[in-house]
């Protein structure tokens, strides 16, 4: 589905929804506290990198950046797993073109499996913040400064899976910046919080007229990063699965407007291969601060230390 309108800025229609948040809350607080009952901790440390919010705010490419970085695993759901994405997932399709080793499905029973092997390297678990039958010994929650808390309501009235008050449950923020910071957005300061910068890689020139599409959470992330000349933007809802048709469609519009045809790396794994030879992705960069590396690095010392 698209991300509601709703979900960035108050109006008839979360306010309409308010009422159910309420047994959200309920609902998600009891599933949380019967899950740590059963709670599995691991052999090997578990970094995972969350958010409280319903996604779209840029955790994949942190997590990939960081599991590069530490030749690290990747524990995931998979979500939206098709033949298109080789059965794992567009996310983890996109980690696994970048030769990181992912295991996708119930991340309990891919890290006993994890755990079975004599490597002691850390596992990272991409979401899972809310997943309380599994330990984490390191939590980072990503926000995005332009998105902030969205309107500040929880499922379905807004897009907050957790109250505010959940970022005390973690261990450090990554904050991505953005030109411009959503209205009301401050984290808290007790917690460390290290910045990370995106930058698209675009294929084309700045001259070359595009037609960006994109199914992602919020789309106009993609879209103003685009250096190349944007004469048409089309949204889709997040990890939309493309028909032949609307690919069609694409490359005839594009070829009627004399234009090239630009979409995210996410979307572009989730095309079918006759169609990766017409349109191109623009490769999203993240620049982790130098100082979260050195941080993660003394945080897995004094786990180390004391697991042995």
């Amino acid at each position: 589905m698209k991300t509601p309108n709703w979900f960035l800025k108050r109006n008839f229609l979360s306010w309409l929804l308010y009422p159910l948040s309420a047994f959200y809350f309920m609902a998600s607080k009891l599933v949380f506290n019967l899950r740590k009952k059963h709670e599995y901790i691991s052999r090997r440390p578990v970094i995972c990198f969350g958010n409280i919010l319903s996604g779209g705010v840029g955790k994949t490419p942190i997590v990939r950046q960081v599991a590069k970085y530490l030749d690290a695993p990747v524990v995931m759901r998979g979500y939206k797993r098709t033949k298109k994405t080789d059965g794992i997932g567009d996310e983890a399709k996109m980690l696994s073109n970048d030769d990181i080793l992912v295991h996708v499905g119930n991340r309990k029973s891919n890290l006993i499996l994890l755990n079975k092997q004599k490597s002691t390297t850390p596992v990272i678990m991409d979401d899972g913040f809310q997943n309380s039958s599994i330990h984490k010994d390191i939590s980072v929650l990503v926000f995005d400064e332009g998105i902030g808390f969205g309107n500040g309501f929880l499922l379905p009235a807004g897009p907050l899976r957790e109250t505010k008050s959940a970022i005390a449950r973690s261990d450090a923020i990554i904050l991505i910046k953005r030109k411009k910071v959503a209205h009301g957005f401050a984290l808290p300061t007790d917690l460390p919080i290290f910045n990370a910068k995106n930058s698209e890689e675009c294929p084309y020139d700045k001259k070359t007229p595009v037609i960006a599409f994109a199914g992602i959470g919020y789309p106009e992330k993609f879209f103003e990063n685009i250096p190349s000349k944007i004469i048409e933007k089309i949204s889709f809802p997040d990890h939309y699965q493309y028909t032949d048709n609307d690919i069609n469609m694409l490359i005839d519009k594009a070829k009627s407007k004399n234009a090239k045809l630009l979409t995210t790396e996410k979307d572009w794994v989730r095309l079918p291969n006759w169609a990766k030879k017409e349109i191109r992705f623009s490769e999203l960069k993240t620049e982790i601060e130098e100082s979260f590396y050195d941080w993660l690095k003394g945080r897995l010392n004094d786990i180390n230390n004391k697991k042995n």
